[in-house]
């Protein structure tokens, strides 16, 4: 199992007592309940000593099936100290860890579960992380009634195709282009440590090409296919015309665990879809990459290296030849994938540089949300730092207080705007905040699926 997954995932103390007896919310003490679903998930709810009438509902990202009711235990307790109690389903523990097909039935079972235990809340707030994200931009979409506004962090709402097919196109980069990554397996993985395996020799291929100059500017190419963020850990950004040092800092990305990370996962998407549903034939990779915001830092590497990047891009959109698997796409497209339909508000917040679930996942998700009419619903925020999912504790809770007072109110007003809730987060005198006002570039992806796919 790589060392990055664990960046992923969400391990809450639990507590031994089962709930047996309701309790009214006015008189709800300091307590840990546990239950079981239909499908065998179970779930778990926290509340405080004294509880404001808020329920939290977390949905937690890709990994094994344990149930989790916040983003942290740190978060878990500045939530709980300030009211909130809190819920959260491990979805269905005999499926993938791609839990899309189980988890937003468990996660409104859990709810059912919770209120029949405690009561109905004032008000329900969804949260969602990572992959959770992506769970929780389907529970607002089919929401109303059940569930008042909402948080995503990180969240992967840009969909699982989408997920897929950006990372196929960076995998077929490196094998096409790289010495020595020629014939690495880029999917169908027997195992998940299979997939890890293949990430391994993709890396050793990407560190021998990082040496010279062409090298380079062929990492540059199949990070700019792959959403790669410039801004690496425990580094400062790079200028915006330092196209050496952007790339420097994507070949720090690629080769400190996050393709490992990539291709372990891929192994349970293809599990959950019974295939992989990800495709390039027919992609035009020269009419792909001129969408890109690395475009122009590629064509300086390639001159740079005496390369011909017209060349390159002609030799993968020939090459181009992988096809959806019989089935996968379609299931797809009916688990892991969201209308833009949003019932309820919903405030995303992102990390600027987030190497698993890139920004750009926000553009798509506005776009699709605007084409359903429902931007006046959605708020987005960002937090300059690097890392997915790498927020402090008070960046956390300022979001989700600004999530329930939109819920209190009902309307935005200048609550999510980055000088106010980073003036919230401040105040709180917890562990810092850094949001800032960003625009996320337009993510760089093949869409929508080729006739008869």
């Amino acid at each position: 199992m790589p060392a990055l997954f664990t960046s992923l995932c969400i391990t809450l103390a639990t507590g031994a007592g089962a709930a047996s007896a309701a309790v009214s919310p006015a008189a709800a003490p300091a307590s840990h309940y546990t239950g079981t679903l239909a499908d065998g998930a179970t779930w778990i709810a926290d509340t405080p000593a004294h509880w404001n009438g808020t329920l939290v509902l977390f949905s937690h990202g890709f990994g094994p099936p344990t149930a989790a009711d916040a983003p942290s235990q740190a978060s878990a307790d500045a939530l709980l100290s300030q009211g909130y109690a809190l819920a959260g389903s491990s979805y269905d523990p005999n499926g993938s860890w791609w839990a899309l097909a189980s988890a937003e039935r468990d996660q409104f079972a859990t709810l059912t579960a919770v209120e029949q235990l405690l009561g109905r809340p004032t008000r329900v707030l969804s949260v969602g992380e990572s992959m959770g994200g992506l769970i929780n931009s389907q529970i607002v979409q089919d929401g109303a009634g059940r569930i008042n506004a909402a948080l995503n962090l990180c969240g992967l709402v840009g969909g699982g195709v989408n997920l897929n097919n950006y990372q196929l196109n960076a995998e077929y980069a490196i094998t096409k282009l790289l010495p020595g990554a020629s014939g690495i397996p880029i999917r169908d993985y027997a195992t998940p440590d299979a997939g890890s395996a293949a990430a391994t020799q993709m890396v050793a291929a990407i560190t021998q090409a990082q040496s010279n100059t062409a090298g380079r500017a062929r990492i540059a190419l199949a990070s700019a296919l792959l959403n790669e963020s410039d801004w690496a850990p425990g580094q400062s950004a790079p200028a915006q015309r330092d196209f050496a040092g952007q790339e420097a800092q994507e070949y720090t990305w690629l080769t400190s665990g996050q393709l490992q990370f990539i291709e372990f996962g891929r192994y349970y998407i293809e599990l959950a879809a019974g295939g992989d549903s990800s495709w390039n034939a027919g992609l035009d990779y020269a009419a792909l990459l001129r969408g890109s915001a690395h475009y122009d830092q590629v064509r300086a590497l390639y001159r740079q290296a005496g390369l011909n990047l017209d060349a390159d891009l002609a030799t993968l959109t020939r090459g181009a030849h992988y096809t959806a698997e019989p089935g996968s796409l379609a299931a797809m497209q009916a688990t892991s994938t969201n209308t833009g339909h949003l019932a309820v508000p919903l405030l995303d917040v992102h990390t600027t540089a987030d190497q698993l679930v890139p920004v750009e996942q926000e553009s798509a998700f506005a776009q699709k949300v605007r084409a359903a009419g429902d931007s006046a619903l959605l708020r987005q925020a960002y937090v300059a730092r690097q890392g997915h999912c790498n927020f402090t504790t008070a960046e956390i809770v300022a979001a989700l207080d600004t999530v329930d007072q939109r819920a209190t109110d009902g309307y935005w007003g200048a609550g999510t705007s980055a000088a106010s809730l980073q003036a919230a987060a401040t105040a709180l005198n917890l562990d810092g905040a850094a949001f800032v006002r960003y625009r996320p570039a337009a993510l760089l992806v093949q869409s929508p699926a080729p006739r008869g796919f």
